[in-house]
């Protein structure tokens, strides 16, 4: 099986760490944020992986070369402007068979082999691995109808949403709906499958998953990620 892994992102939340290093090569203990994925792929099944890189892809090629370090197949396509989360997936020509696609900064626990399973179960095009995340607002929501009356009184309240964890698996037909050389989001994507009638489907998933976008949350990550070493890594030949 295939995956590709978008790595090309400037990673601007994370500045100034992402001024030395790309994103997804952001250490956490003694590995980088993308070694850990691509451990989590290989133990899932996964051997053919390509990287989409732009911002400092001289430095990612020269750290992950061929993938032959990890037991992988490791590709490059290059984005010589910016493409957005879907838009490279339209210049990679080898993606003939179900692929998965992930962001390059993803920590989490989540099984791929089981979102993997699920997709092909389920029978759809894409299928979302997606996490609860609850939102606070820290002041109180006023409830009005038409005529400006108040109708309730919130207090603070704790919003539940279900959100993209950046990991996707898809059909091989979702490239029909990628222009190439254009930029376009996942978002966009998502809604572009759905106008046309495509099926798409959630994976829900409440294990352990950090989202990077922010310094608080990556330093939140290496102090997970060395507690907890033996979760993500179990394969891990010990020296």
């Amino acid at each position: 099986m295939h995956s590709v892994i978008l790595a090309g992102g400037k990673g601007t939340r994370l500045a100034p760490y992402t001024r030395v290093f790309p994103k997804p090569m952001m250490p956490i203990g003694d590995k980088t944020i993308l070694e850990i994925l691509l451990h989590q792929m290989k133990a899932a099944g996964i051997n053919h992986v390509t990287l989409t890189v732009g911002h400092m892809a001289g430095l990612m090629r020269a750290f992950f070369q061929d993938g032959s370090q990890y037991d992988l197949d490791i590709r490059y396509a290059y984005e010589d402007t910016p493409l957005g989360t879907a838009g490279p997936l339209a210049s990679i020509t080898h993606l003939t068979d179900t692929f998965l696609v992930a962001n390059g900064d993803v920590l989490s626990l989540l099984p791929i082999d089981e979102l993997i399973r699920f997709h092909k179960e389920m029978g759809g095009i894409c299928t979302i691995a997606m996490h609860q995340r609850a939102v606070k607002i820290d002041l109180g929501v006023i409830e009005m109808d038409d005529c400006c009356q108040v109708t309730g009184y919130i207090e603070k309240p704790t919003i539940d949403y279900n959100v993209s964890m950046g990991l996707y698996v898809f059909e091989p037909h979702v490239l029909d709906y990628i222009p190439k050389g254009q930029y376009l989001d996942f978002p966009d994507l998502v809604k572009k499958l759905l106008a046309a009638g495509e099926k798409v489907v959630g994976f829900p998933y409440d294990g352990y998953w950090q989202d990077l976008g922010h310094p608080q949350d990556y330093e939140q990550a290496v102090e997970d990620f060395d507690s907890m070493r033996n979760l993500f890594l179990p394969n891990e030949v010990k020296k």
